[in-house]
C-alpha cells in the first residue's frame, strides 16, 4: 500500500510564514496549512513566538466571541475571516445609541466580549467599574503611535488604557435631493424648518439623545453639548414640535432611506458615504452651524466571557490590512496612519470622509456630562412618548 503524502509548495510556504509572523493568522492555521504541527518544537528558534505564542492568538480561543457594535459598522467578510483562522464565530448585536449600551452594560449579564463605545462615554465606563484596562501585550497590531491624538486620546484614563480606536466621523444628514424641489439644504436650520413643511412625515432622527437633542440645539446656536435648563427647553419645544412630522425616531435609518419611505435622516459619515456610493441623489450635509465630531474604539466590558477571544478580535482588526478593508465596507475614515496608507486616494480625499476644514472646525466632540445628565435624559424621552 502507498502512502500518499500531501505537501505544500516552497512559495505557499513563505506566504504563509510571512502571514503569520505579520499576526494575520494565528498559529493553529499556520501549522494546520503548512502540516508542520509536530514539528514545532523543532521550528521555535527558527519562527519567533512559535513555541510561546499566547492562548489567545493560537486558536485555543473558544468557538465564540461577542460583539456589541453599531449598524452597518463591519465589513462580514472580516469577520468570515477571523472564523476561518481562529475557529472562534462573532455573533454580532447591535445597539442603536450610547445611552442603551450604558444600561444594558449596567443591567449586567451582557454577555458581551468585545464593545463600541464613543470617545465621550469612556470615562463613565471607567467610574462605574465597567470596563477593563487593555494589556497591549495582547494586542500586537495596535501601535499607539500611529493614530492622531485626537482621536485615541480618550481611550486613555488617567495614564490606563482602556479603548484603542476603531475609527473616527461627524454627525450629519443625508437628504434625497431629488425631492427637495431644488432647495439647497446647508443647515440644521433648513433640517428641521423642511421637516415641518415639505418633508413632513418623511424625516427621520436618530433614537440617541446626544445627537437628537445636539442638533436641535444647534438650531439655535446653542453648543451640541449644553445642559443649560433654558437651552434645553427651547430645543425640547422644537422637537415635540416636529415629532408628528417624523416618519421615524430610529438609528437604523438606511433601509428607509433606501427604499424611498424617509427622504431625509439624522446621519453618521459611513451611513452618509454608503447611500451616496449606492443613490447618488442622496447628499451628506454638515450643518455650517456645527455639530458633532467622534471617534469610536475597541473595548472589552468587564467579566466578559471570552476575553482571549476578545483581544483576538481586536487585534485581528487592528491588522492594518484588515482595517483597510473595514474602511472601504463602512465608509469611516481611520486615524490609523499605517491603514491610511493602504487607501486609495480618492477615498482619503473624498469631502464625506474628510469634510472640508471650516465644517469640520465648527464641530464638537460629545461631552461626559450629556451621557448621565438628567435633564437631557428626560427631554429624550419626552420627547419620544409625546
Amino acid at each position: 500500500m502507498v502512502k500518499k503524502n500531501d505537501y505544500i509548495s516552497k512559495q505557499k510556504f513563505i506566504d504563509e510564514l510571512y502571514r503569520y509572523k505579520r499576526g494575520s493568522v494565528t498559529r493553529r492555521h499556520f501549522l494546520n496549512v503548512t502540516g508542520l504541527g509536530a514539528a514545532t518544537a523543532v521550528l521555535g528558534t527558527a519562527v519567533p513566538g512559535l513555541r510561546s505564542r499566547p492562548a489567545f492568538a493560537a486558536g485555543d480561543i473558544g468557538d465564540r466571541v461577542i460583539l456589541a457594535t453599531w449598524p452597518n459598522y463591519h465589513d462580514p467578510d472580516n469577520f468570515d475571516a477571523f472564523t476561518e483562522a481562529t475557529g472562534a464565530a462573532v455573533q454580532v448585536n447591535v445597539f442603536g445609541s450610547n445611552e442603551e449600551m450604558l444600561a444594558k452594560l449596567q443591567a449586567g449579564g451582557s454577555g458581551w466580549d468585545v464593545y463600541v463605545p464613543t470617545n465621550y462615554t469612556i470615562t463613565t465606563y471607567v467610574a462605574e467599574g465597567l470596563i477593563e484596562p487593555l494589556d497591549t501585550a495582547r494586542l500586537p497590531n495596535y501601535d499607539a503611535s500611529a493614530y492622531d491624538p485626537r482621536f485615541s486620546d480618550a481611550g486613555s484614563v488617567d495614564g490606563t488604557l482602556y479603548a484603542v480606536p476603531k475609527n473616527w466621523g461627524t454627525t450629519g444628514f443625508a437628504v434625497n435631493t431629488s425631492k427637495t424641489g431644488g432647495r439647497a439644504m446647508k443647515s440644521w436650520k433648513d433640517f428641521w424648518d423642511i421637516t415641518k413643511e415639505d418633508f413632513s412625515g418623511r424625516t427621520m432622527v436618530h433614537d440617541y439623545q446626544l445627537t437628537t437633542i445636539g442638533n436641535a440645539l444647534k438650531y439655535f446656536g446653542y453648543s451640541f453639548n449644553s445642559i443649560d435648563e433654558k437651552e434645553l427647553a427651547e430645543a425640547e419645544k422644537l422637537l415635540i414640535d416636529a415629532k408628528p412630522h417624523l416618519f421615524a425616531i430610529s438609528s437604523d435609518y438606511q433601509p428607509s432611506m433606501r427604499n424611498g419611505d424617509a427622504w431625509m435622516t439624522m446621519c453618521w459619515t459611513g451611513d452618509g458615504k454608503q447611500l451616496n456610493v449606492d443613490i447618488p441623489e442622496i447628499d451628506y450635509v454638515l450643518g455650517v452651524e456645527g455639530g458633532e465630531l467622534w471617534s469610536d474604539y475597541y473595548a472589552i466590558p468587564k467579566g466578559a466571557p471570552h476575553t482571549d477571544a476578545a483581544y483576538a478580535l481586536i487585534n485581528f482588526l487592528l491588522n492594518p490590512e484588515i482595517n483597510a478593508k473595514e474602511v472601504l465596507a463602512h465608509g469611516y475614515p481611520s486615524a490609523d496612519a499605517h491603514t491610511n496608507k493602504l487607501l486609495p486616494e480618492t477615498l482619503l480625499n473624498d469631502p464625506i470622509l474628510y469634510p472640508a476644514q471650516e465644517l469640520l472646525s465648527a464641530l464638537e466632540f460629545g461631552a461626559a456630562a450629556t451621557l448621565t445628565d438628567p435633564n437631557r435624559a428626560e427631554l429624550m424621552a419626552r420627547f419620544k412618548s409625546a
